[in-house]
């Protein structure tokens, strides 16, 4: 296959509309949902791990992370002040759609994406190791953290491309799929109903939940328009120096 800019970058963006696509798909066709399982759990895991990353940038500690077969979680984390408290709640909001931003700004160019897939790899089987703490969890990052590893070291540099792609446009259109959880105050988990992330903000930071949702999916579509705005201009870019 032709590597040049030109091929890349058209190859690039063509696969992004292709994984729209197939997304989409999965949504409406019979047994869609359950075919598309694997990547409910990839969104799951980007939200987790954004409150668990975000309670470590505010100054507090990540304990533990659990992900459960019916595609809820749990982040176990120590954080003081309200506001660092509200921020770690909203940080696994935004985790889907910031994880989705960096795959697609990473993904233009072909080595760069293979360098980024392993870091994702390494960061996967790090944090099982280090916060992951029930079994079903534990499997299901390392299976993901094993993929990433492998197409990383053995696939061409094009088809970790293709794979941050792929995965950016889940993680981007579970945003939209899963936005009803910004305006509900209960979260249902395997543990039983639970106070919404927007509930936990509205309490430590007054206004209404449903005021922090809109908050955090405006927040969401903006970091999202901003990764694409990233990957078109890279990929024009490529394409007009060939």
């Amino acid at each position: 296959m032709n590597d040049s800019p030109t091929a890349a970058a058209k190859r690039t963006r063509g696969f992004m509309l292709v994984a729209m696509a197939i997304t989409v798909v999965l949504y409406g066709v019979p047994y869609g949902q359950t075919i598309g399982y694997p990547l409910l759990l990839l969104s799951t895991l980007a939200h987790e791990m954004g409150h668990g990353l975000t309670a470590v940038i505010t100054g507090g500690t990540f304990y533990s992370l659990e992900i459960y077969a019916d595609a809820s979680g749990m982040a176990t984390h120590g954080t003081s002040g309200r506001l660092a408290q509200g921020a770690v709640a909203a940080g696994g909001l935004l985790g889907p759609a910031v994880a989705a931003a960096v795959l697609f700004v990473l993904s233009p160019r072909p080595k760069v994406a293979r360098f980024a897939l392993f870091g994702v790899g390494l960061l996967l089987v790090a944090s099982c190791v280090v916060v992951v703490r029930n079994f079903f969890g534990f499997l299901f990052v390392l299976l993901v953290a094993a993929v990433a590893l492998a197409i990383a070291a053995k696939a061409p540099p094009r088809i970790a491309q293709i794979t941050l792609v792929f995965v950016g446009m889940q993680l981007a259109l579970a945003v939209f799929s899963r936005g009803d959880y910004l305006f509900t105050d209960v979260a249902m988990t395997a543990d039983g109903p639970r106070p919404s992330d927007v509930a936990q903000m509205a309490d430590l930071l007054l206004l209404p939940y449903w005021f922090w949702g809109g908050v955090c999916g405006l927040f969401s579509v903006a970091v999202l328009g901003m990764g694409l705005w990233i990957f078109w201009r890279a990929t024009s870019t490529n394409a007009s120096r060939a």
